[in-house]
């Protein structure tokens, strides 16, 4: 199977992770949202800010991959996080929509990627500047993972305020194949 579909499948996964857990979240008060509860990025709304920032500082990089990624351009929408704990959206409504907004740009993105562009090395700095080079499927993994491995958290948060978040396996989405 291609990496392409992997992506994709992984990009449609994400995008209705973040709609099922944003939606369980919009049923707390904004105090709940912003209180610290002790977590990495502190609170519920600083953890969904995070992976937020994360995603916009990958896809950053990822426009400067030697093919043409045009969809990216709609980034100009976005503000330009300088610091991982940054809080990009304080009201967890605009939050929620510009969460969508970006979903949907991974979405056609991912579904534009060309098979073979995704074995071509990505030159970048990271956030302490120092230069480094990778291969880009490689990167694309570690981006998605990335946005699951903070929504665990995210879980942990909303069943410690005693909300049903639902089910989140992968394996919901990934297709059945009949023999």
């Amino acid at each position: 199977m291609q990496c392409k579909t992997q992506l994709r499948l992984l990009a449609e996964y994400n995008t209705g992770m973040n709609q099922q857990l944003y939606q369980v979240a919009a049923q707390l008060s904004p105090e709940t949202l912003g209180a610290d509860k002790k977590a990495f990025f502190k609170s519920i709304l600083g953890s969904y800010n995070h992976i937020m920032v994360g995603d916009l500082i990958w896809l950053r990089r990822f426009t400067k991959h030697p093919t043409s990624f045009d969809l990216l351009t709609a980034l100009h929408s976005f503000p330009t996080p300088q610091r991982l704990d940054e809080i990009l959206y304080a009201d967890f409504v605009e939050l929620w929509q510009k969460r969508t907004q970006l979903d949907q740009i991974i979405e056609q993105w991912t579904s534009s990627l060309d098979e073979d562009s995704l074995g071509i090395t990505l030159a970048y700095h990271t956030m302490k500047g120092a230069p480094a080079n990778r291969i880009l499927v490689s990167l694309l993994m570690h981006f998605f993972t990335h946005q699951i491995h903070h929504r665990g958290q995210i879980t942990t948060l909303l069943a410690q305020e005693g909300l049903d978040f639902g089910e989140t396996d992968l394996l919901l989405i990934i297709p059945n194949i009949e023999p």
